[in-house]
């Protein structure tokens, strides 16, 4: 469990950066500048999204296109919601001085485009951890064995002894026409 916790994690954090390093690339150093909080919202869906297609089940593994395109859908919601409860209440949080994300040391954390990592590290460790592996399957199912019970009766035979001596004298009584 937790090798799947940290795994998630660490491709929640490879998303999250990678979309936040194009942002940088791309020139949108910060979400106060330009089309800010569209932009903020926007890029945390698609992180999100794009978490929930890598981390825990991945979409390119057996039986799993339903199961991830579930997990985009709800990763992007919930990296909005993130990025919104971030922004209102995480103004405080200030960021390390890490110019490929955009940080620079004072700016809050909410308002740089490394914000990301952080969100989507969270929704793949999650993620992650929703991932449990499948029993093994089984051939089918299994015949139950029939056990004779004992009857309380001194002398008295048990059900299952009466039909096999039935079917032994039917059989006997078969060939016994032929």
């Amino acid at each position: 469990m937790l090798r799947r916790l940290i795994l998630g994690l660490v491709f929640g954090l490879i998303v999250g950066g990678a979309v936040a390093f194009g942002l940088v690339q791309l020139g949108a150093t910060s979400f106060t500048t330009g089309g800010g909080a569209a932009i903020a919202y926007l890029s945390s869906a698609v992180a999100g999204a794009l978490t929930g297609a890598v981390a825990g089940k991945p979409i390119w593994a057996a039986g799993a296109k339903i199961e991830a395109g579930l997990k985009s859908f709800f990763g992007a919601v919930l990296a909005v919601g993130a990025m919104f409860a971030l922004q209102r209440w995480g103004t405080g949080i200030t960021s390390p001085n890490l110019s490929a994300l955009g940080g620079d040391g004072v700016t809050p954390v909410a308002e740089l485009p490394m914000s990301l990592p952080l969100i989507a590290g969270v929704l793949g460790a999650l993620f992650g951890l929703d991932n449990t592996s499948e029993p093994p399957k089984d051939e089918g199912p299994r015949a139950r064995k029939r056990v004779a019970t004992a009857d309380a009766r001194p002398g008295a035979r048990s059900q299952v002894a009466e039909a096999d001596a039935g079917d032994e004298g039917e059989s006997a009584a078969r060939r016994a026409k032929r």
